[in-house]
């Protein structure tokens, strides 16, 4: 050996006496400890790896779960004077590792949502293409007013411009014409639910019906026709009435030629001819309601 190999540093196993061969002992090591051990390298590490899996692997600062480790600071002694590394294995450390990543308690940061692009924004032509499908459609129902169509453009995200346009577009083409729906309502009215004028006017107000077209559609009612349709309703109901006095007869059937929007002195000669005053208690004039 050379006077160089001297000043050489003493050489310490890197991880402790354990590691060191049976029957030997670090330089550091102190004289209590037991230099002939006799577990082999896979006992010491089998048994780190249960010490690990029961929560007994002892700090980094020389404290275990179960207790002051010796102060030796690697290792452990044990009753049977085996020698246990208290160094935590690699699959300890994962075990932690991957314990303290997927535990409860551990805040995640939220992950970024997905950006998503901008949908294009509609084109003139596409808008003015898709009004024109939404009016069409509207239109194979039923007749609309022009007011009901401009309603139902705008509910559709249209540009304002857009929906003028298409409005100017279908009453030139005559596919909205207020004056022509007007007339054609009154005539529903009247011949299928017997309404009068003021219920007629009511319901085209409703529909949004311009009022110049409503005027003009409730002008062509004849009053004789109307006076006869309520006549009609007047003794069909009277007929529901028997049983009742005089005044509670004519109550009822006012009030129920009034739900069906008739004038008031329409209403009165209707009752007046369908309830007829004067007869013998018990009977009445025909068409009239009896009494009992």
């Amino acid at each position: 050996m050379s006077d160089n190999d001297d000043r050489l540093a003493p050489v310490t196993p890197l991880f402790g006496a354990g590691w060191a061969k049976p029957g030997t002992r670090a330089p550091d090591e102190p004289e209590w400890a037991d230099p002939d051990e006799s577990a082999s390298f896979e006992a010491r590490a089998t048994r780190g790896d249960a010490e690990a899996a029961d929560g007994g692997i002892a700090d980094i600062d020389g404290h275990s779960s179960h207790g002051p480790v010796s102060p030796r600071g690697r290792e452990a002694a044990e009753p049977d004077g085996a020698v246990v590394s208290a160094l935590p294995t690699y699959a300890a450390f994962a075990a932690r590792s991957e314990g303290s990543e997927a535990g409860p308690d551990v805040e995640r940061e939220p992950e970024p949502e997905p950006e998503t692009e901008p949908e294009p924004e509609e084109t003139y032509d596409a808008a003015k293409a898709r009004a024109e499908n939404i009016s069409l459609h509207a239109l194979s129902r039923r007749g609309v007013s022009s007011a009901e169509m401009t309603k139902t453009l705008r509910s559709r995200d249209l540009p304002d411009e857009v929906v003028a346009e298409e409005i100017e577009r279908l009453e030139r083409v005559g596919l909205l014409n207020d004056d022509e729906l007007a007339e054609n309502l009154v005539r529903s009215k009247q011949d299928r639910k017997g309404l009068g004028k003021g219920a007629i006017t009511a319901e085209l107000r409703q529909r949004g019906v311009a009022q110049e077209s409503i005027e003009a559609a409730i002008a062509e009612i004849d009053d004789d026709e109307e006076q006869a349709r309520a006549d009609d309703w007047a003794t069909k109901r009277a007929g529901q009435l028997r049983g009742l006095d005089q005044a509670t007869a004519e109550r009822r059937l006012n009030g129920y030629l009034m739900r069906r929007g008739y004038r008031s002195e329409v209403i009165r000669r209707a009752v007046e001819k369908a309830l007829p005053r004067g007869g013998p208690r018990g009977g009445g004039s025909r068409g009239g309601v009896r009494f009992e």
